[in-house]
């Protein structure tokens, strides 16, 4: 069995669809082990504990980040964590916590990295112009958003949309695959040759 940690600062929405492809048996021998937050107050949690996964809240406020992140950590190898997947974790993890998971955390983002880091991804899209978007799975280093690329999707982007209407339209993709690309992490079925994943099975 393969132990997933998910680190949240929101509603968690590709946290629960992981949590359906396990339930549906779309992810075998892989389960949720915790569910953390920065935020005592996210509704990810609230979400967590009515499915019965442990859940806790790590506030980040008023703390240093190391002693933030050596807590975050110690929480995950209590659980046996084998993978870390960030799902709106709304922090930049230290050179230190990616230490600890080397190559074993994962992050969801939307856009088509490299286009469109950080913050209002979908207000940067729609501000530039572009006719595509999408979302990006990516393996977590210690610069924003700029890790190994696992997986893309890429959605139109319509004359008509605003923010709301185009992040709906990426975040449906988000959830189909993030599922994918944790099996794809957890069945070994890759290789990391420079920045580039590739699948080997």
């Amino acid at each position: 069995m393969k132990n997933l940690g998910i680190l949240l600062s929101g509603r968690g929405s590709n946290f629960l669809a992981i949590a359906k492809a396990i339930s549906e048996q779309r992810l075998p021998g892989a389960e949720i082990a915790v569910v953390l937050s920065n935020l005592e107050d996210a509704p990810g949690l609230a979400a967590a504990r009515e499915l019965n996964l442990p859940a806790f809240a790590i506030p980040a406020v008023g703390r240093k980040r190391a002693e933030h992140d050596a807590e975050m950590i110690a929480r995950l190898h209590q659980h046996k964590v084998d993978l870390v997947c960030l799902a709106g974790y709304m922090r930049l993890l230290s050179p230190f916590f990616v230490a600890a998971f080397p190559q074993r955390i994962l992050n969801i983002h939307p856009s088509l990295l490299p286009s469109f880091p950080g913050l209002e991804s979908q207000k940067q899209a729609l501000d530039y112009g572009v006719k595509f978007a999408g979302c990006t799975v990516h393996f977590v280093d210690e610069n924003l958003d700029a890790g190994p690329i696992i997986l893309q999707a890429v959605v139109p982007v319509l004359d008509s949309d605003d923010e709301h209407t185009l992040s709906e339209r990426i975040l449906k993709e988000e959830h189909r695959i993030y599922t994918q690309a944790v099996k794809i992490i957890l069945e070994g079925n890759y290789k990391i040759a420079g920045r580039r994943v590739i699948q080997t099975a």
